[in-house]
């Protein structure tokens, strides 16, 4: 399509119409009344959970690794609520995409935002480093709430209509960035924005480093110290999750320890450290559905294969 701008007119064609029925029936879902909109999202992430027969081995296995302190009864009742989780997440998608802001405002608690602010203000701008928990696309608009410019970080869908949906949707809280182009975040540093990345997910074994994630190495981005480098921008962990009653939503920044520590594998060490504490204030809210052992160190197996039964 070259330099013009896409819209939903261009996906009229009948093998988009799927993807169509879906998003209509998420935005009937997401007219609902919070609390029913929670007990919705719950129904359907039972739903997938009988229904995403691999998605349910993958986290099956991470549970099973990344909390062994768990019985085995223990273990599957988390991965149960991960897909309840899961399920309440894309409600949120779409609230976050839908629903006045004003309707979270007296539901969001700021936590340590001061320090947001301080390191703002030294003109910079902000990596503000997350991760996949399941009220992610939310917690954008939540952020939006507290008045500072953001861009995000993101990976380029496959699906053009996909595309084209998450991307106009998450333009109505920041300013989404596709993570291979270097020049425009670096214009957003530069313009002191807060740069929000989730540096979490397995990336193959190119520009990374296995290091501990939950006590198990994890082929983890050398990217955040890269991103640093180019702007001197300070790191802050932005942790967003539901709380416990279901009666709003935390966001809380805080300092990653040590970082920079001067090691790019020494920052990866402190990056995993961060965000497994940042997973471990809500850990069935994390997306564990996603292969984050996919790569295995040098002479290891595939752990998702070899716990095929």
């Amino acid at each position: 399509m070259g330099n013009k701008k896409v819209c939903g007119s261009d996906f009229l064609a009948p093998r988009y119409w799927p993807i169509w029925i879906c998003i209509g029936l998420l935005r009937l879902l997401c007219a609902l009344p919070f609390s029913w909109g929670l007990w919705a999202g719950r129904q359907l992430g039972r739903m997938l959970y009988r229904l995403m027969r691999s998605r349910r081995h993958v986290t099956t296995v991470n549970i099973r690794l990344c909390f062994p302190e768990l019985s085995s009864e223990e273990q599957q009742k988390r991965v149960k609520e991960v897909f309840e989780h899961n399920g309440i997440g894309l409600i949120e998608t779409g609230w976050s995409y839908w629903k006045a802001k004003a309707f979270f405002h007296e539901m969001t608690e700021f936590r340590n935002f001061d320090l947001l602010d301080q390191q703002l203000e030294k003109g910079n701008g902000v990596i503000l480093m997350g991760w996949h928990f399941s009220c992610l696309d939310l917690a954008g608009l939540l952020f939006s709430l507290h008045g500072k410019p953001c861009s995000t970080l993101y990976r380029k869908h496959d699906n053009p209509m996909l595309e084209w949906f998450f991307t106009h949707g998450r333009e109505r809280f920041s300013f989404p960035i596709e993570r291979q182009k270097t020049r425009q975040m670096l214009r957003a540093m530069r313009n002191n924005h807060c740069i929000w990345y989730a540096p979490d997910q397995d990336l193959g074994r190119k520009g990374t480093v296995f290091v501990p994630f939950f006590g198990h190495p994890a082929a983890t981005t050398l990217a955040t110290t890269k991103m640093h480098q180019l702007n001197n921008s300070p790191l802050i962990k932005l942790d967003c999750w539901r709380k416990p009653d279901n009666s709003g939503y935390i966001l809380e920044c805080s300092e990653v320890e040590g970082f920079p520590s001067g090691s790019e594998e020494q920052d990866a060490v402190l990056i995993n450290k961060a965000i497994e504490q940042g997973i471990r204030k809500a850990p069935s809210q994390y997306m564990w559905v996603h292969k984050r052992f996919k790569t295995a160190p040098p002479g290891e197996k595939n752990i998702y294969k070899a716990a095929k039964r």
